[in-house]
Parts: C-alpha cells; sequence; structure tokens
C-alpha cells in the first residue's frame, strides 16, 4: 500500500474503522477476533444496519502505533469472508 498515515498522523492515535459487511450476527466477533491478533484489547462496536437490513456498518476505534499498523489491519479485516468493505 502506498498510504502517507505517517505524514498525516501522530503515533500512537485511536482511529475509528468502519467496516461493512453482510448481516449476520458473527460480523462483529469476527471482527474483534481479527483485531485482537494485532491489537489487544476490549472494543465495543457501534453496529449500523443498511435500510434494507442486507448489510451491516460495524464502527469499532483501534489505538494504532504506526503506518504500518494501519495497514495491516485494514488487510486483515478485509480478507474476512463476510467483510465488503473497510473504511
Amino acid at each position: 500500500m502506498k498510504t502517507h498515515f505517517d505524514e498525516l498522523l501522530d503515533f500512537p492515535t485511536v482511529l475509528n474503522f468502519k467496516v461493512m459487511g453482510i448481516a449476520c450476527d458473527e460480523l462483529p466477533d469476527l471482527i474483534i477476533a481479527e483485531l485482537q491478533k494485532h491489537t489487544p484489547g476490549d472494543y465495543t462496536t457501534k453496529i449500523t444496519p443498511s435500510s434494507k437490513g442486507n448489510y451491516h456498518s460495524v464502527s469499532i476505534p483501534v489505538t494504532v502505533t504506526s503506518k504500518e499498523h494501519i495497514e495491516k489491519i485494514y488487510t486483515t479485516l478485509n480478507a474476512i469472508e463476510q467483510v465488503r468493505y473497510v473504511l
């Protein structure tokens, strides 16, 4: 990834990741399980269903420590089968 997070942010900092995926009960648990591998901690999620209920948007604040850390989180979350987008 060619990102410029290191030029824009002072680390460590808290970023709010928004993960959009198929509406299923286990989506928040899958996201948190992947985050625990790279950034152990207690997470609180905010889940917003789409207007038709087919998708969920999961917002989750994460403390990141570097540009590489952010990129790893994006890559890991995108690898979850039920996830469609990570913002």
